[in-house]
């Protein structure tokens, strides 16, 4: 995790941790001494692939800096039902306020890095990189985006903000898509901003006349069949990046991937994904 991805998943435990406690966690402030020490194990349910055991040790000592954390498996790592992912040691009250927190990163981030992972090894062999999108639960999407990055995919645009991606709706409400592209480079030119810009086509007529302009880094082939994709990605010839998108899924993604395109995304990679069971166990139990 870098300084900035840190500082950034810091805001959103913060957020987490005070939407869980409130005022307090009564139940431990009831049932447990204050001074109780203990210890308990995050263990592995299923198999699957880790990612975030680094956010959840975060979300324990935001909670308590004296807790003790040791992360026993890497980021990436295969996981087998029964493995010990970390140990937590300290005040009690505490390892059961920081509890469900932690879990809920730890689990969806290892359910996003699990299903990426099993994308992934369907595009083996080919030159065709896994991308996510901006389908992420909203506060989340560092997170989201780092576990989709810890199970083989690549990060698209973070944001709004840090790429030009003309889209449909762009290209209707700017009236047209070529008016869209120049008002586009004015836009950029006025502001002296440097930014990659991509266009989404739709069919062929669209995508000759992306060609045929200037100052355009890659073009999106939306809901293109494979066929289509295939010739569509010949005719580029390498011109610009590629990109397909729409109506892929993990048991079709192959027949998409060996048209030569560079890049698909896949919305579904953050925003369909069933958690990974992973639960916290006192020690002595």
């Amino acid at each position: 995790m870098t300084d900035i991805e840190k500082s950034q998943v810091l805001k959103i435990i913060r957020f987490a941790l005070s939407e869980d406690l409130g005022d307090g966690d009564h139940t431990s402030l009831a049932t447990i001494p204050k001074s109780a020490m203990g210890e308990a194990i995050m263990l592995a349910k299923e198999e699957g692939i880790l990612a975030g055991a680094e956010v959840a040790a975060l979300v324990f000592q935001t909670v308590d800096p004296e807790l003790q954390v040791n992360i026993a498996l890497e980021e990436g790592q295969t996981l087998k039902k029964g493995d010990v992912i970390l140990t937590v040691k300290g005040r009690s009250q505490s390892i059961l306020s920081a509890e469900r927190t932690a879990l809920n990163f730890i689990q969806r981030m290892s359910g996003i890095a699990t299903f990426t992972n099993r994308i992934v090894q369907k595009l083996s062999g080919l030159k065709t990189k896994l991308l996510d999108t901006r389908k992420t639960t909203p506060g989340n999407r560092i997170t989201e985006k780092m576990a989709v990055k810890t199970g083989g995919g690549q990060n698209h645009r973070f944001g709004l903000y840090d790429m030009i991606m003309i889209k449909d709706n762009h290209a209707d409400f700017a009236g047209g898509l070529v008016n869209a592209i120049n008002k586009t480079h004015a836009y950029l030119d006025r502001l002296g901003k440097k930014l990659k810009i991509e266009v989404e086509v739709r069919n062929f007529s669209e995508l000759e006349l992306v060609l045929n302009m200037r100052g355009i880094d890659r073009v999106m082939l939306d809901n293109f069949t494979p066929e289509d994709l295939k010739k569509a990605v010949q005719q580029i010839d390498g011109r610009l990046e590629t990109e397909a998108s729409g109506g892929i899924s993990i048991d079709t993604i192959r027949d998409f991937a060996e048209s030569g395109v560079d890049f698909i995304s896949v919305g579904a990679l953050t925003h369909q994904i069933k958690s990974l069971d992973i639960s916290l166990k006192a020690a002595h139990q």
